[in-house]
């Protein structure tokens, strides 16, 4: 991690008091989440074709292969704790400086770790819940593992319904939320510092968010460990893990006086 690179990240962050955040899979690796993309993840055991919302939807043997893997990699989900880069954040938005956290992740993190869930726009949903395709009943995801550890091999809604559910994730070839996408944008291009953290920014249409950003006036910073197609469009460029440097950045402001 550049210590230099770090201290002119936290100058940007106390000159602001608009900040959209935007996270990707590399703030959840540090809670013990795997990166599904990264080699060795579950894409590369798993052949994400058979997983798509059309399978889901057509059969009842595509939906019973996407809950045998929902049913191990949910536990994975329920393990995992807010680490200090989520924690970072949370300090962001308590001393006035952050305004929302536009995320990828689908893991409830960012909320458990303390941002109100009006804070967190999920653009691929949260696999915390899932709900009723019929009837639109909420329902745990936990409710549902205790369905599937019992032997249920297709969660369905209760009696009389008997709809499909659905975990509240975008699933490969479904539809990206129009209303969280809609706001993200707008939150984007408000922005007076748009802060990418932990994302590959190749997940689209996602990742149009930080040229959003950019291109209303928004000073552009990138905090992830490998390059990304952005990297050119950046005002600061930080290499490091999000935890690392979420933390130094949060200590350092909250050392000395905020900027307002």
């Amino acid at each position: 991690m550049n210590s230099s690179a770090v201290e002119r990240l936290c100058e940007i962050v106390s000159a602001s008091s608009r900040i959209v955040a935007f996270t990707g899979a590399g703030v959840s690796t540090e809670s013990g989440i795997p990166d599904f993309r990264s080699p060795g993840g579950v894409w590369d055991r798993f052949d994400p074709n058979e997983f798509t919302f059309q399978n889901f939807m057509k059969s009842e043997a595509g939906r019973r292969r996407y809950w045998e893997l929902g049913r191990s990699t949910f536990p994975v989900i329920r393990r995992a704790e807010p680490n200090p880069g989520h924690h970072a954040l949370v300090t962001l938005w308590r001393l006035g400086k952050l305004d929302c956290v536009i995320t990828q992740n689908i893991d409830n993190l960012h909320q458990r770790a303390g941002l109100p869930g009006e804070r967190v726009i999920e653009l691929h949903g949260n696999a915390t819940r899932a709900r009723c395709l019929s009837c639109e009943r909420p329902y745990e995801r936990e409710r549902i593992q205790e369905w599937l550890e019992a032997g249920v091999a297709v969660p369905a809604c209760d009696p009389p319904c008997g709809g499909i559910i659905k975990p509240r994730t975008v699933m490969f070839g479904e539809a990206m939320p129009r209303v969280e996408m809609d706001e993200a944008e707008r939150r984007s291009r408000a922005s007076d510092l748009f802060l990418v953290v932990g994302s590959s920014l190749v997940v689209y249409p996602a990742a149009y968010m930080p040229l959003h950003a950019k291109d209303a006036g928004a000073t552009l910073a990138i905090v992830n460990l490998a390059e990304t197609p952005h990297d050119g469009q950046a005002d600061l460029v930080v290499r490091g893990t999000a935890a690392a440097v979420l933390a130094a950045v949060a200590d350092r402001l909250q050392a000395r006086p905020a900027s307002r």
